[in-house]
């Protein structure tokens, strides 16, 4: 049984996560959250949480494996540096492997928000025993994380795994900078503007739309375009097929490049495989390699809404 601290460094909440981990399996034992500030205020917290936890519940140097951490990109994960996120205006260059090895005497490592939620989906959730797994994050944004031949790959300089600026169309939703990329159709935002694309002209043409009442398609989100379509919406029902069949044409690419298991899906297409899941087989069985496609499954991912959680505490079981 291994004692493993996570760490996990998001845009708005902080979260330290004290775990039990024994092979596959991990307990959450105990978690502090607080709002992410400023950097200096924030990185104090995080520190003193840390130390909290582990007065709270005994840890010490000598019985604590590792300290895991899980923050978005980019970032070095060879020497523990944090190089200035989107999220994070003024966390520029900042040595957080050494500030938590230092005051704790604790082994620790990084890796991106989408590495780690791959090392927690392969080493707790729907991709243990695989040698080979993609998992896709397809929630705010489009990213990947890679574990070939039963490692996690980060690439030269951490930006392995960057599908989602790959361009699927000349034309399409912006995302990750770029028309018609993989992010523009396969994320919360690339569907929110699929959706108010497909809403703005039925309105043009007079029509109405159920779930753009009175024309106001700025209220429009992932969310209520999915509920639309399970109650048999045709319009919200297209939208998330267009968006699928994306999502197919994209794994194609996945499956005849790299080869997988398994490709491991979170969030948005955890909540709507039903949606989904038949146009991604469609179009995977007419674009990617048979004898590739024969071997690999499509799954979504089971850690659900604690995968931050999970996934800060691989980083810490897969550095001890």
């Amino acid at each position: 049984m291994k004692n493993l601290i996570g760490i996990d460094i998001g845009g708005t909440k902080c979260a330290v996560t004290y775990g039990r981990c024994e092979g596959s399996s991990v307990e959450l034992v105990d978690k502090l959250r607080f709002d992410t500030t400023h950097v200096q205020e924030t990185l104090g917290n995080l520190l003193d949480t840390t130390a909290q936890l582990m007065k709270r519940h005994g840890l010490t140097p000598e019985n604590v494996s590792a300290i895991g951490i899980s923050c978005g990109g980019p970032l070095d994960s060879k020497r523990g540096i944090i190089l200035s996120p989107p999220n994070l205006p003024g966390w520029d260059s900042i040595e957080i492997v050494k500030l938590f090895q230092d005051r704790f005497c604790i082994p620790a490592a990084i890796q991106n928000d989408a590495n780690a939620c791959a090392l927690a989906e392969w080493t707790f959730g729907a991709g243990v025993g695989t040698q080979n797994m993609i998992f896709l994050t397809f929630g705010t944004g489009l990213g990947a994380g890679l574990i070939l031949n039963g490692k996690l790959y980060a690439g030269t300089n951490d930006n392995a795994g960057e599908v989602g600026h790959v361009r699927l169309s000349d034309y399409g939703p912006v995302g990750y900078g770029k028309s018609g990329s993989f992010e523009g159709f396969c994320s919360g935002g690339g569907i929110r503007q699929l959706a108010i694309s497909k809403a703005k002209e039925q309105l043009q043409m007079g029509l109405t739309v159920s779930w753009c009442p009175n024309g106001d398609v700025e209220s429009i989100d992932a969310r209520i375009v999915a509920e639309a379509a399970r109650a048999g919406d045709e319009l919200a029902l297209a939208v998330y097929r267009d968006s699928a069949l994306q999502l197919g044409r994209g794994l194609a690419f996945l499956v005849d490049i790299l080869n997988p298991e398994k490709i491991v899906i979170g969030s948005i297409y955890t909540r709507c495989e039903d949606l989904m899941a038949p146009y991604v087989a469609e179009v995977l069985e007419r674009e990617a390699l048979p004898l590739a496609n024969a071997v690999c499954q499509v799954v979504p991912a089971v850690l659900g809404e604690t995968i931050g959680d999970y996934a800060a505490l691989s980083v810490a079981a897969a550095h001890s």
